[in-house]
C-alpha cells in the first residue's frame, strides 16, 4: 500500500472507501461533500475499536467506515496506531482498492497534537497492512493499494511523513526476520544493509569477511562460525548527519540467521523459530531505513556481527577457550549462548575503531528474560541513569516498553573460573540468565555509556495488537532507537 498526504480544503477526493474515526458521545465529523444516513451516524458509538460500514449518500466515496477512538481524554499515539492498523486491516477486507483517510480538526488536536496524531495513524495505517509473502510462490495481492490522510494544516502533513518513515523501516525489519534461515544468510544480510547505503548518499556500509576478522584477532565470533559453511560477515554502516554531527552513537545488533545451539543442540520443537535469532540485527538494519528519510542531529554507526550457529565437525565444542578481539580468553561451555560472543567481538570493535560517545546492542539473547518479563517489555541494562530514563522514554512513546533491570558485578566475578578469563555462562546455582548474559557483554564495552536490550520476549510471539504483534516478527527495537535518537540532547 502506498500512503501519500493531502491537506484538507473542504472536499474529499475520489476514492473508493472513506475512513473517519470518532470519539465516544460526539457524532463523527465527516468531509464536507459527503453525507450518511441518520440511522448509520446514530448507530456509531466511537468506541474504540468500533467500525461502522455504510454506503455514502452523497460525494465522491462509495462507502465509509466509521472506527471508533474511545473517551477523547483517554486517546493516546497507542490507541491511534490501534484505530488505524483496525481501519487498515478493514479496508483490506472489505475488498477496497484505494481509501481515503479524513481526521478533522478535533481529532487532530487529540493526544499530542496534530504532528503527533498524523504519525501515529500512518504508523498504524502502513503497519497494520503489513503482510509477509515472499516465502510464497504465487503471493495474493493485497486489494488496498494506495491510501490517501486528508487533514489541515503542515504539522499533520509533517507526521504522516515521519510516521510513514518509521512504519515502512518497521515493515523492512518484519520482512528480514520473518525470512527462513536459508533464504537470509549471513551474506544475504550484508547484501541488505549495501542496498541500504544505496539508498542515500548520508550512508555508507562496509562488510568484513573471515580473513579481515581473522586479522582483527575476532577469535569469539569466528569460534561461533565455525561450524557453519554459510561465512560470516561484520557489517558497518555508517549515517553521517546534514548538519555539524553532536556526537557518535553506535548502534550494535546480534545477527544470528539461524541459531540451532551448536553442539549444545537445542530441541527440535521450535527450532525453526531460531530465524529470529538475528532480530537485533534486523532492528540495526531497519533504523538505518528510516535513517534514510529522517535526519538526526548524531553520526550513527550500525555494528552487526552475523554468522550462524550449527553443529560440525568444526563446530566449538563445550570446554572449548578461544581469544576475544581485546585478547580476553572464554571458556565456552555452553555452544547455545553464542549471541554474547559474536556480540564482545563486535563490542570491542566499536569501542577500539569507532570510539562511539555511546553504544546500544539489541540482541535476542537469553530465554531468562521471557521468564522474568514475558513477551510485552524487553529487559533494559543501561550504565547511566540518562541512557536508562532516554531508552524508556522512547520506548513508551512508540509502544515498546523497556524495563531496566541489574547489572551486578557478582555474575561477571563468577564467570571468571575455569580455565579462561571468563566462561560465557555463570553456574547453575547463579540463575539470572538475562543478567548473567548483560554482565559478560559488560566486560567489553570499558567506560563507554552502554546499554544492553534483551529483545528476546519481544522481538516475535508478541500478542496482536492490530498493527504488530503475532507469530511473525514484530520489527521491536527499529522505531524506538529513531525516537531515541530524535530526542537526545
Amino acid at each position: 500500500m502506498k500512503l501519500t498526504h493531502k491537506d484538507y480544503s473542504g472536499s474529499c477526493p475520489k476514492a473508493e472507501l472513506l475512513i473517519c474515526f470518532g470519539v465516544e458521545g460526539k457524532k463523527p465529523s465527516l468531509p464536507g461533500d459527503v453525507a450518511l444516513t441518520k440511522a448509520a451516524l446514530d448507530d456509531f458509538k466511537g468506541e474504540a475499536r468500533q467500525v461502522r460500514f455504510s454506503d455514502a449518500t452523497a460525494g465522491s466515496v462509495s462507502r465509509v467506515a466509521l472506527v471508533g477512538l474511545g473517551d477523547a481524554k483517554s486517546v493516546d499515539a497507542e490507541g491511534l496506531r490501534r484505530a488505524a492498523g483496525v481501519a487498515a486491516s478493514q479496508a483490506e477486507s472489505s475488498g477496497a482498492k484505494s481509501a481515503v483517510i479524513y481526521v478533522d480538526e478535533s481529532i487532530a488536536k487529540l493526544a499530542d497534537g496534530a504532528e503527533a496524531v498524523g504519525c501515529a495513524i500512518a504508523e498504524g495505517l502502513v503497519m497494520g497492512h503489513y503482510r509477509y509473502d515472499l516465502g510464497k510462490s504465487k503471493p495474493e495481492p493485497l486489494k488496498l493499494a494506495k491510501a490517501q490522510t486528508l487533514a489541515a494544516g503542515s504539522a499533520f502533513r509533517q507526521g504522516v511523513k515521519r510516521g510513514t518513515a518509521l512504519a515502512e523501516a518497521n515493515c523492512f525489519t518484519r520482512d528480514l526476520q520473518n525470512r527462513a534461515g536459508n533464504q537470509l544468510t549471513p551474506t544475504a544480510l550484508a547484501a541488505e544493509a549495501r542496498g541500504l547505503a544505496r539508498r542515500s548518499d548520508r550512508i555508507t556500509c562496509k562488510v568484513l569477511d573471515e580473513a579481515a576478522m581473522k586479522k582483527l584477532g575476532m577469535g569469539l565470533l569466528l569460534g561461533v562460525s565455525a561450524g557453519s559453511h554459510e561465512p560470516a560477515k561484520l557489517i558497518h554502516l555508517v549515517y553521517k548527519p546534514k548538519s555539524k554531527s553532536k556526537g557518535k552513537i553506535a548502534l550494535v545488533g546480534k545477527g544470528l540467521t539461524f541459531d540451532a545451539g551448536g553442539i549444545s543442540l537445542k530441541p527440535s520443537r521450535g527450532m525453526e523459530d531460531m530465524r529470529f535469532d538475528m532480530s537485533g540485527s534486523a532492528a540495526v538494519l531497519g533504523a538505518f531505513h528510516a535513517l534514510a528519510s529522517i535526519d538526526v542531529g548524531f553520526e550513527v554507526h550500525g555494528i552487526v556481527p552475523s554468522s550462524e550457529n550449527l553443529p560440525d565437525g568444526l563446530a566449538t565444542k563445550p570446554g572449548d577457550v578461544h581469544v576475544g578481539m581485546n585478547g580476553t580468553t572464554v571458556e565456552v561451555v555452553n555452544t547455545d549462548a553464542e549471541g554474547r560472543l559474536i556480540l564482545a567481538d563486535a563490542l570491542t570493535y566499536t569501542v577500539t575503531k569507532v570510539k562511539p560517545d555511546t553504544i546500544i546492542d539489541l540482541a535476542t539473547l537469553t530465554g531468562a528474560v521471557v521468564m522474568a518479563l514475558g513477551h510485552e517489555i524487553s529487559g533494559m541494562y543501561a550504565t547511566t541513569d540518562a541512557l536508562r530514563d532516554a531508552l524508556s522514554a522512547a520506548g513508551k512513546a512508540v509502544s515498546e516498553r523497556v524495563w531496566p533491570l541489574p547489572l551486578l558485578p557478582e555474575f561477571l566475578e563468577n564467570m571468571k573460573g575455569g580455565p579462561a578469563d571468563l566462561r560465557n555462562i555463570t553456574t547453575p546455582e547463579m540463575g539470572g540468565g538475562s543478567i548473567a548474559g548483560a554482565a559478560f557483554l559488560s566486560h567489553f564495552v570499558g567506560e563507554t555509556e552502554w546499554a544492553h536490550l534483551d529483545i528476546a520476549g519481544t522481538a516475535w510471539n508478541q500478542k496482536a495488537r492490530d498493527y504488530v504483534g503475532g507469530k511473525g516478527g514484530t520489527g521491536v527495537g527499529t522505531r524506538l532507537l529513531i525516537q531515541y535518537l530524535c530526542h537526545r540532547d
